[in-house]
């Protein structure tokens, strides 16, 4: 969850264009120290989760969730795709079996049109 959190952290810190000193300044860090939170070496982000809220404007779910809902959509929707893509497989092969079957059936009807 470290490391989890250190991403957003620092995804965060660049959409608005900061620097982590600026950051670390607010949170009354070093430079260094908001640096390690950020690689997900230091846990410290914990003791600032409300600071660190409040400065993002984001809630505290949204700093140790958003990542990980967001790895497991992008994993429901490959999910879907393969059953998709499986299930297409089966109804193709289905349909090419019953074209197989009703070409035989044409060629037994053709043969018994034939004087």
């Amino acid at each position: 969850m470290t490391i989890t959190v250190g991403n957003k952290l620092k995804e965060l810190r660049k959409s608005k264009n900061m620097s982590q000193e600026q950051v670390a300044d607010y949170l009354h860090l070093s430079q260094s120290a908001y640096a390690r939170i950020e690689r997900g070496e230091s846990s410290s982000w914990a003791s600032h989760a409300n600071k660190i809220c409040e400065f993002f404007e984001i809630t505290p779910e949204e700093l140790v969730t958003n990542d990980m809902r967001q790895d497991k959509e992008t994993t429901n929707d490959l999910n879907e795709t393969l059953i998709i893509n499986q299930l297409s497989d089966k109804v193709v092969e289905q349909y090419e079996a019953r074209i197989k079957e009703l070409k035989k059936v044409i060629k037994i009807l053709k043969s018994k049109q034939k004087p």
